[in-house]
């Protein structure tokens, strides 16, 4: 099998990284000629996918390399409009391969579906109603979805919470079901709203909302890397590493940068497979404030022998079958290079993808700050904001990071000396 690990990939033309990507991925013409089309997705598909369309939007899409999970090559790809998160997640996976790579393990793929009952006369014993119910409840709403139940999956379980709230307590049921290589919300929705009379008989109270959760706590991935002390630099970096990692355990405003670092890598694979942004961003921030401390996604020690060990553990709501998925041109060719079969490995990718993005984030803040490498690729966008074109661009770019004066009006003044 081909290896994803490159070395100056950023140094290729577009077209031979494309050729690249083609080869490991065993890409056809057609979809090599999509990737290329300044818009792959055409105004009849779009206006399939939401309302009002008027047009599409367009961000880049890059390829990160040198990923080794679980023993296997990865090329990932990430739709980002930010400079360094590719490049970084690169780098920081070269790091993770020489230690072995990142080495991923999943829950199962269960979506919670909440059903809220208000006016309930007695909550708690209510509460064992709906728990001596469970049978009945399972069938019910494994009724609305026999193929999902036919692939394997379906209503696994229930929970029954009783919750204190400004109206009152109110009962609060939690429909555990597997929903296999979907997202889900769809499954776990329709099966809420079928099961509401049947809650309010039970209960005695009114039903008020009925849908999913996005803290999918029940559908985690994890990864771990354990990176040599060598490739960073020496214990010394691996030391202010794990202080940054302190820091951000001990502090929600540094925390709330910490995974937004984590989350560049993560949205940017969620969003090239065609998967929901908001549902993973909001599962994951609120499964950061699970414990009720905003804490970090991510964790950094330092092992006997010196080297760094990271691990992260996050909820990755997504899926393979349905959605943009299966109707944006480019996703689909997206999850083709990414070679996943399951939602679940799809899952663990984006662990360990956050992780490396986590990884290169604190190295570079352990070391040189996050200004110098950030802003040398900053520096191209504002050469072109300026007005530069073709290899001026490059030119202009290189002489603002010589000089430390990366600002447009200094573009410009360089554009015109040497023009």
């Amino acid at each position: 099998m081909a290896s994803s690990k490159v070395s100056g990939f950023y140094k290729l033309s577009v077209d031979e990284r494309l050729k690249f990507v083609k080869e490991f991925a065993s890409l056809t013409d057609d979809e090599v000629s999509a990737l290329k089309a300044p818009g792959a997705l055409s105004l009849d598909a779009a206006d399939r996918m939401i309302e009002n369309v008027i047009g599409t939007f367009q961000l880049p899409l890059g390829i990160a390399v040198n990923f080794l999970i679980n023993q296997k090559d990865y090329l990932i790809p990430m739709v980002v409009e930010e400079p360094s998160v590719v490049a970084a997640c690169s780098h920081a996976a070269k790091l993770a391969r020489d230690g072995g790579g990142f080495f991923t393990s999943s829950t199962g793929p269960i979506m919670i579906a909440q059903i809220q009952a208000v006016n309930v006369i007695d909550p708690a014993a209510a509460r064992l109603r709906l728990l001596e119910a469970r049978d009945e409840i399972l069938e019910l709403a494994n009724q609305k979805d026999p193929v999902l139940v036919e692939l394997g999956g379906g209503a696994r379980d229930i929970e029954v919470r009783v919750i204190e709230a400004e109206c009152g307590k109110m009962v609060v049921t939690h429909l555990l079901v597997d929903v296999r290589d979907a997202m889900g919300a769809n499954a776990v929705n329709t099966m809420a709203e079928a099961l509401a009379p049947t809650i309010e008989r039970i209960t005695g109270g009114r039903v008020c909302l009925r849908i999913l959760s996005n803290l999918a706590d029940r559908r985690v991935a994890r990864a771990r890397t354990v990176v040599p002390k060598e490739s960073l630099g020496g214990e010394e970096v691996v030391d202010g590493i794990v202080l940054a990692y302190q820091f951000a355990a001990a502090d929600p405003y540094r925390a709330a940068t910490h995974n937004k670092g984590v989350m560049n890598g993560v949205t940017a694979v969620v969003l090239a497979t065609g998967n929901d942004t908001r549902a993973i961003e909001a599962g994951a921030h609120s499964y950061a404030a699970r414990t009720g401390h905003y804490g970090p996604l991510t964790r950094w020690e330092k092992d006997k022998d010196g080297n760094l060990t990271g691990s992260i553990e996050l909820p990755v709501a997504v899926g393979l079958i349905g959605g943009a998925t299966k109707v944006h041109p480019v996703a689909k060719i997206a999850v083709k290079i990414l070679g996943c079969e399951t939602a679940g490995e799809l899952g663990e990718v984006l662990a360990a993808v956050g992780l490396a993005q986590n990884l290169a984030a604190l190295r570079v803040l352990a070391t040189e700050g996050i200004q110098r490498g950030h802003m040398a690729l900053h520096a191209r966008n504002v050469a072109v904001t300026a007005g530069a074109t073709g290899e001026l661009v490059d030119k202009v770019a290189e002489a603002m990071v010589r000089a430390g004066k990366i600002r447009i009006d200094y573009a410009r003044e360089l554009i015109r000396e040497m023009s």
